[in-house]
């Protein structure tokens, strides 16, 4: 299932893990209409203001769930690590990915990780449009395959950001 084109209020309003003020000062890429939403299985980018910060809009059950998402100062480093979503391995290239939970358990602190390639474009990736630095594995599965296995890679993981 591909996007469809968002604007900055749908993705503002979207955010379940941070406040209403938080999502209105989060800086949204001002280059939403050259996306290519068609390839996009999620909205997903790193804050230019601190690269630290990254955040994921997709349709989840029928709605736009956004969750905000934290990475440690560098990537995972030089050694080849494989992201959780789109099963790539790439050199450097993933990072560790924390969500505070939505509800009253992020609230009190609880948050969940997942190893993501740290550009957050896995949709480009399995697609071909975006290659990595790493010959990685090679696979037998059609690309109508891999963005199967990432949809529910993905799902997987906002799963659990949502469960309170």
């Amino acid at each position: 299932m591909t996007m469809d084109p968002l604007t900055d209020r749908e993705i503002r309003a979207s955010f379940v893990n941070c406040s209403k003020g938080e999502a209105s000062r989060l800086h949204v890429p001002r280059d939403l209409a050259g996306r290519p939403w068609a390839d996009l299985d999620y909205l997903g980018w790193r804050d230019p203001q601190s690269r630290t910060r990254g955040h994921l809009v997709l349709p989840y059950d029928g709605r736009l769930v956004g969750a905000v998402l934290r990475a440690p100062e560098s990537g995972v480093g030089a050694r080849r690590s494989m992201c959780s979503l789109c099963l790539t391995v790439q050199s450097g290239g993933v990072a560790l990915w924390v969500a505070p939970r939505a509800g009253k358990a992020g609230k009190q602190g609880h948050s969940v990780g997942t190893y993501v390639c740290a550009n957050l474009a896995c949709s480009l990736t399995v697609r071909g449009k975006l290659r990595t630095d790493s010959p990685g594995m090679f696979e037998t599965l059609t690309t109508e395959q891999r963005v199967a296995r990432l949809e529910t890679n993905l799902r997987s993981f906002v799963a659990r950001v949502l469960r309170d």
